[in-house]
């Protein structure tokens, strides 16, 4: 077991000795593995089916219904493009070429210098003002390509650019 995988361990075994197990606390506890870890992996999962004496599938579907709980790390940056309805009669699917060809990435994948994952989303409730886009938890709308390379170009660069990276 890699340093990192005993650590990821001991941190979910405090996070889990400070929470109440019941099944009504299961989203809120992989809230916080997220939070503190960057991503619920499937040595996580288990430890928390363990705790919570429930399934590795029944953790596995809540982690995979909700889209902000990861099983892998993610770039230091989270952008989700709205692909629904609204933002399409805008133009987020050119918004979405155009995001693509930039960061060089497909939908649904992180940059090679981990700095960026990009993704689509189902309306953020912003319909009126598409496109609309995330960047982690903020919420910018009517977003043109022109846009997109004056957001991405703001966001500031870490050290380590991977979440959950140690």
């Amino acid at each position: 077991m890699s340093r990192d995988a005993i650590r990821e361990q001991a941190v979910i075994a405090d996070l889990l000795a400070q929470s109440p197990t019941g099944a009504e606390h299961l989203l809120p506890v992989l809230q916080q593995v997220q939070a503190t870890v960057g991503f619920v992996s499937q040595d996580a999962m288990r430890q928390i089916a363990q705790a919570f004496n429930i399934s590795r599938a029944d953790v596995y579907g809540v982690v995979t219904f909700y889209t902000d709980l990861r099983e892998a790390p993610v770039g230091q940056y989270v952008m989700q493009l709205c692909m629904a309805e609204a933002c399409q009669s805008v133009g987020c699917r050119e918004l979405a070429a155009h995001a693509t060809h930039v960061l060089g990435v497909p939908l649904g994948q992180t940059t090679a210098d981990h700095r960026i994952h990009l993704e689509a989303a189902y309306c953020f409730g912003n319909c009126a003002l598409g496109p609309t886009m995330r960047i982690d938890d903020r919420i910018v709308g009517g977003v043109t390509p022109a846009r997109f390379d004056e957001l991405l170009a703001e966001l500031p660069v870490a050290a380590s650019s991977e979440r959950g990276a140690a």
